[in-house]
């Protein structure tokens, strides 16, 4: 969602905030500001802009100097994107200024006290009312002022505060929302991703719901909004700031797929066992006798999150005969669903703050669940909250859909269903069969990756299509959720995904010539089956691009992919799909990386 990048130290300061927010344009945003100000300096300077972090850019005065400053990018919630309604927010004397991730729910009640007293609203933003508090506060201190603000909201929200009379610190704080302390040399940052922060200091501090933080050029410190200190160990990012770059690609999302092969290199590095024919998992924190316990298996995710949870249920289910089964985290949560205590549950989120899941995470755990969380971030809040996970290494995702962190879950899912099968009744031959497999994986997405200009070609021929449809059965099924949620996503062609077996009871209503249908077509106990829905479509004049092992007699396109394993094949039939949704938008002249009125991580309900 929105994002926050704040600077206190030494060094000119405008040229780092904009660099740090050129660094979260992948989060999706719609306007962007920057306040500065300098120990020498009578107040603040502001300049916000209406559109990409280029405009902010262009309307920064050359004479624009500070050593502290707060920048932000804003995707729209309470009000139109506008220069009004941008972040940063000052308040009526221009003393106070504060950029605001979240949502703060109780906005009409506190704005309506304000206006009664007098104050006038220059923005349609929740934020404006936060700012407002602040400045009111006859407390001492900035820390105070901040915590007595916070106490009348409701809601979410990631802060950073500057005031122009303690213009030698920014005071910080967190619920719900990201946020993350860099720690320099005589130099503080902080901000809502890492990204923003790994050019200039690996060490990082992640606040905690409930926490805030008060930064100074030299130092900074930790404490709950209710005033107790706490303690703040900095932690190093693992990742480069190369890692955030495009690499000579055209697009983050070019570059990540074709990062793919290496990516589930890393995902299996470590962890495989030869001896026993299983998987190391040791940040499970679940011994042998408690996963022989586990009756069902629930995992929770949304969006591209979720339809790898559907894979990884089916795997396990396959795997180690667990009952299993998805579910978006953003219904579970409020459905007052029945929590057991044999269930173990999964929480599946790529930046690990992904606000459904983790909200979901902390109601499982008031009711005293086992909650484990399969994420890409280090350190994030679902990693914190959970009793163990995995963490899929897939390396750092700039373009806003999901490729090569979607491929590593479901590689994550194929390692916990055999860890977990070889515990309960999967034999030593299907362990080494899959590991075989899971060892094969690398190569053969290499490999598809080598026929990106057939797929380009055929992607072509499909742009101009208005609607698709995606069909799979059994494991085929959440690949064509997942390719249409791409092609929807980054080309705004309208897509649907339909089990192949569902084709009879409505969606053929829909099949005509104008209509492409997508089918995945495995080489598996279904095939026949699958076979028998292409003979359906195409005697509807139907067009059909099959995925599948082999040539398909009835497809107009067929995309022929390696034959790994039965169990294993989803993982390498969603490749081909990520390819043709990006050529797809390509041909169409899509802005790939940032689709409109989308975010990369979705902290905010």
């Amino acid at each position: 969602m929105c994002g926050i990048v704040g600077y206190i130290g030494k060094r000119d300061v405008a040229p780092l905030l904009l660099e740090g927010l050129q660094r979260l344009e992948y989060r999706g945003y719609d306007s962007a500001g920057i306040v500065i100000t300098s120990p020498k300096a009578s107040g603040l300077k502001m300049v916000k802009a209406k559109g990409r972090v280029r405009d902010l850019e262009a309307k920064v005065p050359k004479r624009f100097a500070g050593t502290t400053g707060i920048a932000h990018t804003r995707w729209a919630t309470h009000g139109a994107p506008s220069d009004e309604n941008a972040h940063p927010h000052l308040d009526s004397e221009g003393k106070v200024a504060v950029v605001h991730n979240g949502i703060i729910d109780n906005t009409t009640e506190l704005r309506a006290k304000l206006v009664a007293d007098g104050i006038e609203f220059l923005s349609e933003t929740d934020t404006e009312v936060l700012v407002h508090l602040v400045a009111r506060s006859q407390a001492v201190t900035l820390e105070e002022k901040v915590r007595e603000a916070l106490r009348h909201v409701e809601g979410t929200y990631g802060v950073a505060v500057m005031h122009a009379d303690f213009s030698d610190r920014i005071v910080v704080a967190r619920n719900g929302s990201p946020v993350v302390l860099g720690i320099g040399e005589k130099e503080m940052f902080v901000a809502s991703d890492i990204a923003a922060l790994v050019s200039h200091t690996r060490q990082i501090v992640t606040l905690e719901d409930g926490e805030m933080a008060t930064l100074k050029a030299d130092d900074f410190r930790t404490y709950t909004t209710e005033g107790s200190r706490t303690t703040a160990t900095p932690t190093t990012v693992e990742w480069e700031a190369e890692s955030y770059d495009m690499g000579g690609h055209d697009t983050y999302m070019h570059k990540e797929i074709s990062e793919q092969a290496d990516a589930v290199d890393r995902v299996l590095r470590g962890r495989i066992d030869d001896r026993f024919s299983t998987v190391h998992l040791g940040g499970l924190n679940l011994d042998a006798r408690e996963a022989r316990g586990i009756r069902r298996v629930k995992i929770l995710g949304c969006g591209t999150s979720y339809h790898a949870g559907m894979i990884g249920a089916q795997l396990i289910e396959e795997l180690a005969r667990i009952p299993a089964d998805a579910e978006p985290a953003s219904e579970f949560r409020y459905r007052n669903p029945v929590v057991d205590p044999d269930t173990l549950y999964v929480a599946v989120s790529q930046s690990g703050e992904t606000y459904d899941v983790l909200a979901a995470v902390q109601e499982l755990k008031r009711k005293g669940a086992r909650v484990l969380g399969v994420v890409n971030v280090v350190g994030s809040a679902i990693a914190r909250e959970a009793d163990g996970g995995m963490y899929v290494h897939a390396g750092p995702e700039v373009c806003v859909v999901s490729t090569k962190c979607f491929t590593n879950t479901v590689v994550a899912f194929a390692l916990l269903a055999l860890h977990l099968g070889r515990i309960r009744d999967l034999s030593v031959s299907d362990g080494k069969r899959l590991i075989a497999g899971l060892r094969k994986l690398p190569a053969q997405i290499a490999a598809i990756l080598e026929t990106e200009d057939e797929i380009k070609k055929i992607a072509e021929e499909y742009a101009g299509a208005q609607s698709m449809m995606f069909i799979g059965r059994v494991r085929g099924y959440p690949v064509a959720l997942e390719a249409s949620l791409k092609l929807k996503e980054i080309s705004y062609i309208h897509a649907e995904a339909y089990p192949a077996s569902e084709l009879k009871h409505g969606p053929l209503a829909l099949i005509e010539p104008a209509l492409p249908t997508v089918a995945i077509v495995p080489d598996d106990e279904l095939l026949e089956k699958n076979r028998a829905a292409l003979e359906e479509i195409k005697a509807r004049s139907g067009r059909i691009l099959a995925v599948a092992h082999r040539e398909q007699e009835k497809a107009d396109h067929t995309i022929v992919v390696p034959k790994n394993e039965t169990e294993l094949d989803p993982i390498l039939m969603g490749i081909p799909l990520q390819l043709l949704a990006y050529h797809t938008a390509l041909a169409m002249g899509r802005d790939i990386d940032k689709p409109r009125n989308l975010a990369k991580s979705v902290t905010v309900e």
